[in-house]
């Protein structure tokens, strides 16, 4: 589903909502606290949010793998494979694996890191330890109930924060903005804070940052482009492309997590080709893409920048 407007302003509508999202907060909060949670042989350093959907969690996975290995430390990601049908543990490979087996973010983190489909976690931790894991970066598992944290990050879309503030159905937000604040030790915010989120994360760390496109802008600066995209906010993908000089005859989004058929992308395919226009796409979106189609596309990449690395670094020393 895409997010509805209203999750953004509060109104009538998340009003009236209300009563069911008290009920939604009661379980989330509930399922915390009656956790049994497994302690693996190694730290978990877990990265997560509050809002659903959107918030740039992958490139931040990839960005702490980059810093643990430049401290020496072999780390795995554990992931739930939302959007795959393997339960795991499954060690994720690019090349034998789809999304439609593992999901779309798994090959995107198995491009650059050891990484496991695991719905239980805990049989995750377990076979990628056996693999040589000495640090887990468990992806999207804030709310996740059965393994222990040593190391909790949550990210913020500085564009867009905890949108109404309220929780499921009422609102984004998978548990009250301030139980989840207090189980984070840190939250890693992501773009200019434009909605004044700040002004809610007192007391916490917060590290800054921000999504580099990649080596691929260049040659779109001054194209015509059709941009498709079927993530949490695509309209972020589509400013981007306007950051760098595409010049955007059209945009079209998608549900998060679309799985597009083949005649569909040659209709967007041929939609280009009647615009003049090059069709461009996420590279999350790429990978849902029949593969015999996916290099008719372009495909611009965003890379996470800390504001300060080396802050970054440090808090990673909490884990030994």
């Amino acid at each position: 589903m895409r997010a509805p407007e209203f999750w953004r302003h509060d109104g009538a509508l998340p009003r009236l909502l209300s009563p069911l999202s008290a009920v939604w907060a009661w379980g989330a909060e509930r399922r915390m606290a009656d956790a049994d949670l497994y302690r693996p042989k190694v730290p978990v350093v877990c990265v997560g949010n509050i809002v659903t959907g959107g918030t740039g969690k992958t490139p931040v996975v990839l960005a702490l793998v980059k810093l643990l290995r430049a401290r020496g430390r072999r780390a795995h990601v554990l992931t739930r494979g939302y959007g795959g049908t393997e339960v795991g543990p499954l060690a994720v490979d690019p090349v034998r694996h789809d999304c439609a087996r593992v999901g779309d973010e798994p090959l995107l983190l198995a491009a650059q890191a050891p990484t496991w489909v695991a719905r239980w976690r805990p049989d995750g931790a377990v076979a990628a330890v056996e693999m040589g894991a000495e640090v887990l970066v468990l992806d999207d598992g804030f709310q996740n109930a059965t393994i222990a944290k040593d190391l909790s990050l949550v990210v913020v879309d500085g564009g867009y924060g905890f949108g109404n503030g309220r929780v499921l159905p009422a609102g984004p937000n998978r548990e009250r903005v301030e139980a989840g604040l207090a189980r984070a030790d840190a939250v890693v915010l992501v773009g200019e804070d434009v909605v004044g989120v700040s002004a809610r994360l007192a007391g916490l760390p917060v590290l800054k940052a921000r999504l580099e496109p990649g080596p691929e802008a260049a040659a779109l600066a001054g194209r015509r482009v059709l941009a498709f995209a079927g993530i949490g906010r695509p309209e972020k993908f589509f400013a981007t492309l306007e950051a760098v000089g595409a010049q955007l005859v059209e945009t079209i989004a998608f549900s998060d997590h679309y799985h597009y058929g083949a005649a569909e992308i040659e209709r967007l395919l041929a939609e280009a080709a009647a615009h003049d226009a090059l069709p461009v796409t996420t590279a999350k979106d790429a990978v849902r893409v029949p593969e015999s189609l996916r290099a008719r596309l372009s495909v611009l990449t965003v890379t996470l920048v800390w504001e300060d690395a080396a802050a970054a670094a440090a808090l990673l020393e909490r884990i030994g």
